[in-house]
């Protein structure tokens, strides 16, 4: 006897060696011995052979008019011989009902099955709902391998075009458009993204970078909404200053300012004007909501998204030959020995004389040309305030020092790189600069100097504020407890060398810098009942939500700015034709060019003194993957270089806490991309775009 059953939802055939009570011991036509359930077994027949049944049931199945047997089977449910009979008109034979079962259990769009070995008939309007799914399928399919035969081709389908950045960054993975796409990269051994580059859905690898950057932090696009821009206020008191900013050429968003008045009893006052778009902008009001949206000005070379419409910072930013409203810190020095007498806050309407550049003065204003008389040194704008700024400047390092010093931190590095990217028509250029230039102190000096005392001003009226602070804190390890931290009251930056560091002074760019600027202005106009009627309240949870909110966009930034400066760097490789290039020893296998801010891992070489130059063939570089390979050629005799000092610190991450003035004000240039990983870095990076 021969047995016709179902296992694990396959149907087999098999000839009976015995039975034991309820199952079956069953050879199959492979030589295997299975044990079969009584309940299992569908048909019992003695000819053909197993073998041969399943090859004539298959016929059966094959040759079986679906549509047909929908029509016979009717709409109650039914055993597979009951409808055998109907269809053949005789009672089925073994292989024809074995067939007419097969065929049953292969369509369940037309038989739904209720048993075993039972179905019943789908409905007429389930069954053309499923049939037109399937048919759909079938030219979904026919699409779909269309697509691929174009894309193999190295064309873009017209359908995909529209869809390139979403298939990218944001694919739906059961589109036909994703499937096909994957299935051409599969076939032609490549990534989505190269494979969109060379069929032109994305123009250029830099497009790749920053189409994917803003499909994730900007998905409804840059642009800004039909906002009307407050009038920046007039009634405000008129400064009798005349102020002039420091700052990169490209810079546009320009916060800050400074003035010097001498006084008739031979002191000075030192004015730090800093724009104040708090006056124009209410806590909640829709331009609030924008900035609290974006949190920061991105900056890229040769681009940047703004956190402000072009029109509220065209109303507020402290532009040459305008009076802006500005919220000012004064310092009346001795100048003796340059003691602060006494500090005085206010906001007021501050005249701008000048704008003055780093790209047109750097050359001039010099330490060289500061140490000499006024008559031997050259001229330039604003050069006695500037002389004076510079000495002041130098007296404020001193006592950070010396508190840094009493923190166990050695001094600042002042002899590290800057490198500053500027980009037109995409074409790069990379200059290196000495940080540390007297410019370059006077801002960072004078600003963390605002920022400690705007911070101490809130502290002082109970009225919390967002802090950056630096040690104490917790975790395992030095690194730990020197991280960098916001928090929302007064509290030490040891890096910094300061008993507390309010970021205050880039109100146009960074939304913490708003919210301090709201809550000082709080002070200022209400005393000791500030903390009754300032927009945010002592343990304000919104605070506390902007904190957070302010880190992963800052972080998410600092990430894309890197990335974007690293292509530049690869870009300029390709610009310049570079092959053998001299690169500094950073630490272990990690080396750094000496003309570009590019670092490069060598696995594999052999152990180099930090701060040692080598020579560097590059091999290959990759604009989409953002790699490098090269290899060693030469490791310079002398053992102790020009750079070794400035590179074994930062070789070292910023062993004292990493934060120097410069990184960390971020007021050498508004485009500084190392500014939001300041407490790591140790070469200074500024992109031209601000």
């Amino acid at each position: 006897m021969n047995l016709f059953f179902e296992e694990s939802g396959d149907f087999k055939a098999g000839a009976v060696l015995s039975q034991a009570g309820e199952a079956y011991q069953v050879e199959i036509p492979s030589g295997k011995r299975v044990k079969v359930k009584v309940k299992d077994v569908l048909l019992q027949f003695a000819t053909p052979t197993p073998a041969q049944l399943l090859v004539d049931a298959h016929t059966v199945a094959d040759e079986v008019d679906l549509d047909f047997l929908w029509e016979v089977a009717g709409q109650e449910e039914f055993g597979f011989a009951e409808l055998g009979a109907e269809y053949f008109g005789h009672a089925p034979m073994p292989h024809e009902a074995a067939g007419l079962l097969l065929r049953l259990h292969s369509a369940p769009i037309y038989f739904y099955k209720k048993g075993r070995g039972r179905y019943k008939a789908a409905p007429e309007a389930s069954l053309k709902a499923a049939l037109a799914g399937v048919e759909k399928k079938k030219q979904q399919a026919l699409v779909q391998a269309q697509y691929v035969e174009e894309l193999r081709a190295n064309r873009l389908p017209d359908a995909l075009r529209p869809l390139a950045l979403q298939l990218l960054f944001k694919p739906d993975k059961n589109s036909i458009e994703y499937k096909a796409l994957d299935a051409a990269c599969n076939e032609l051994h490549t990534s989505p993204a190269r494979l969109m580059l060379a069929t032109g859905g994305i123009a250029s690898p830099k497009q790749l970078h920053l189409s994917k950057f803003l499909l994730e932090n900007f998905p409804k696009g840059t642009g800004f909404p039909a906002i009307t821009v407050p009038s920046p206020p007039t009634s405000l008191p008129l400064a009798e200053v005349q102020a002039f900013s420091i700052d990169d050429v490209t810079t546009t968003e320009i916060d800050d300012a400074f003035s010097v008045v001498r006084l008739e009893d031979g002191k000075l006052r030192v004015g730090i004007h800093i724009a104040a778009p708090a006056l124009g902008i209410q806590r909640d009001d829709a331009l609030d909501a924008i900035a609290r949206a974006r949190m920061s000005t991105v900056y890229m070379p040769g681009d940047k998204i703004t956190m402000l419409p072009d029109e509220l910072v065209e109303a507020y930013t402290l532009g040459a030959g305008q009076t802006r409203p500005a919220l000012s810190l004064y310092a009346t020095l001795d100048p003796q020995d340059w003691s602060v007498v006494a500090t005085e806050s206010r906001a007021e309407l501050v005249p701008i004389t000048s704008n003055l550049r780093h790209n047109d003065l750097d050359a001039l204003v010099t330490e060289e040309n500061l140490a000499l008389d006024a008559g031997a040194s050259p001229d330039y704008p604003h050069k006695a305030d500037i002389v004076l700024l510079w000495q002041w400047a130098q007296v404020l390092e001193q006592g950070r020092m010396a508190k840094r010093a009493s923190f166990g931190l050695k001094a600042e590095q002042t002899n590290r790189v800057d490198f500053n990217f500027y980009v037109d028509n995409d074409v790069v250029s990379v200059v290196r600069r000495k940080r540390g230039a007297p410019l370059d102190k006077i801002v960072a000096e004078l600003m963390i100097f605002a920022n400690s005392s705007w911070g101490k001003l809130m502290h002082e009226h109970g009225v919390p504020g967002i802090y950056r602070a630096q040690g104490g804190g917790s975790g395992n390890g030095w690194a730990a407890k020197m991280q960098v931290r916001m928090v929302t009251h007064a509290a030490p930056h040891q890096g910094l060398g300061v008993d507390q560091y309010a970021w205050s002074t880039s109100p146009l760019r960074r939304y913490t810098d708003l919210v301090n600027q709201w809550q000082i202005l709080a002070c200022l106009a209400h005393g000791v009942t500030a903390p009754l009627v300032a927009p945010f309240k002592p343990r304000d949870a919104n605070l506390f939500a902007i904190v957070s909110a302010f880190d992963a966009a800052y972080a998410a930034y600092a990430d894309f700015q890197s990335n974007m400066e690293r292509y530049w760097c690869l870009r300029w490789l390709t610009q310049e034709q570079a092959r053998q290039v001299d690169a500094v020893v950073l630490k272990d296998e990690v080396l750094r060019l000496v003309d570009i801010p590019l670092v490069i891992k060598l696995p594999g070489m052999p152990p180099v003194a930090r701060g040692a130059q080598v020579t560097l063939d590059l091999l290959r570089w990759d604009e989409v993957d953002l790699t490098v390979e090269a290899r060693l050629l030469e490791v310079a005799a002398a053992a102790a270089l020009e750079l070794a000092d400035e590179e074994d610190d930062e070789a070292d991450g910023g062993e004292d806490g990493g934060e120097d003035a410069a990184a960390e004000v971020e007021n050498l240039d508004p485009t500084s991309a190392a500014a939001p990983q300041a407490e790591d870095a140790a070469v200074m990076v500024t992109v031209a775009g601000e």
